[in-house]
């Protein structure tokens, strides 16, 4: 079986009922057809590949608003159609940022809405969301981080990776995430546009080489994982083709 973590949906477009006898808001979201055509062309193309478990991701930044916030990707799997042995999954992405030092929403408040996630990854951009992200919430729990991933595409990574923060949260069950589409220039890559002004082309894929080169010297090779983070299909690449890579 091969997997791919990080498959980012382009834009949904979402109703939220402002009803005020509704509490708290109720939130729908609506695909149009060619939003569902796009996905299903994806899909078919992951599978042609030979990927049998896909994990869709919806990416927000510096935080979690537990009153506003809604899981998009429940509508859309079940929307999409089934397939024989193909596992679909949810996977939420936060971006943390300078203002997400003082908390990003992943509060035991808010278990319910998490809890509709399969997959909770971080993002860290600075050294205090870093640390955070791989000495607190790695730790087991109802709201355990499960990919830290890192935007191995900007210029130089804003923080140090130490070995007693990368050893800690690899004890504790993280994994650490490497995108592919870094080492093809990076154009497609959303998360890391989204996080910061990432380079693109020759340049997002030295960058690429060289972050992700240190990420293994430091893990040593373990708790890694290798995700998509394509928005293309021409950016999508075979299992054994990024084995090679």
């Amino acid at each position: 079986m091969f997997f791919d973590l990080n498959i980012p949906i382009k834009k949904f477009s979402a109703r939220l009922n402002t009803s005020k006898k509704s509490k708290p808001l109720e939130t729908t979201t609506t695909w149009t057809a060619m939003e569902i055509a796009d996905a299903e062309r994806r899909v078919d193309v992951l599978v042609h590949l030979g990927y049998t478990v896909l994990a869709f991701s919806q990416t927000v930044n510096k935080k979690i608003d537990s009153k506003t916030h809604v899981n998009h990707l429940e509508s859309l799997t079940s929307q999409l159609r089934p397939r024989s042995g193909i596992v679909y999954l949810k996977r939420l992405n936060i971006i943390l940022d300078q203002d997400s030092e003082k908390g990003f929403g992943l509060i035991n408040a808010s278990v319910s809405l998490f809890n509709t996630y399969d997959l909770i990854a971080l993002i860290p951009t600075t050294h205090n969301t870093f640390s955070l992200a791989c000495l607190t919430h790695s730790l087991p729990s109802q709201l355990t981080a499960h990919i830290i991933s890192l935007p191995l595409t900007l210029p130089r990574l804003p923080y140090h990776m130490k070995h007693t923060l990368i050893r800690t949260a690899i004890k504790n069950g993280a994994v650490f995430e490497v995108n592919y589409v870094g080492a093809l220039g990076g154009e497609n890559d959303s998360v890391v546009v989204e996080a910061a002004a990432a380079e693109n082309g020759s340049n997002a894929k030295r960058n690429w080489w060289a972050n992700a080169r240190e990420l293994i010297r430091v893990t040593k090779g373990k708790g890694l994982i290798i995700s998509g983070g394509a928005v293309s299909e021409t950016d999508f690449r075979a299992p054994r083709d990024v084995a090679n890579l």
